[in-house]
């Protein structure tokens, strides 16, 4: 009898510890939305700082991260330059990051922007206000939308985040 209970001890300790050691831990921050069920994001285009239209097509197979934001926006303002420096960071090199101005302004307005708060890593990219809102199911901004390799959105985070955040940083090259 002490054989059988020790050996289903150890089963339930060995479920227990496979299961923990396997799970991706999610960081505590209160505005980010982990999805059980990944979503399949379809082509969207958008405009690059050129004036060339561009698709998600032309980023497949790499990880993105898009940020829709707006140069009237307070919170974008002070969430920008964490997202720009995220770009410099070895481990982030083969992540996209595509910000995308949906505030309706032009190239040039979003480029004051960037150059009022020293932005120097990322591209300037805007697109549809109202097409975007639709379509990402957008609440307001800026909100960040996490895509992993295959074209899953498999996050987001909705509002201001400090993209300098430890525990985001530690997370985020292990589900993307």
């Amino acid at each position: 009898m002490k054989i059988i209970f020790f050996n289903y001890l150890i089963i339930i300790f060995y479920l227990i510890s496979s299961s923990v050691s396997y799970s991706i831990e999610r960081p505590e921050i209160k505005n980010l939305i982990v999805h059980k069920d990944k979503k399949k994001i379809e082509n969207i285009e958008f405009i690059k700082s050129d004036g060339q239209k561009v698709s998600l097509i032309d980023y497949k197979s790499y990880p993105l991260i898009i940020n829709f934001w707006a140069t009237w926006c307070a919170p974008c303002k002070k969430e920008m330059p964490s997202l720009d420096k995220l770009k410099t960071l070895n481990e982030f090199k083969n992540i996209n990051i595509i910000p995308i101005n949906i505030g309706g302004e032009s190239y040039k307005k979003s480029k004051e922007f960037f150059d009022k708060i020293k932005i120097k890593n990322l591209d300037i990219f805007t697109g549809s206000g109202p097409e975007f809102s639709q379509l990402f199911k957008l609440r307001g901004l800026p909100t960040t939308i996490l895509i992993d390799r295959n074209g899953f959105e498999v996050g987001r985070i909705v509002g201001y985040i400090d993209f300098n955040d430890q525990s985001l940083l530690d997370w985020l090259p292990k589900i993307l």
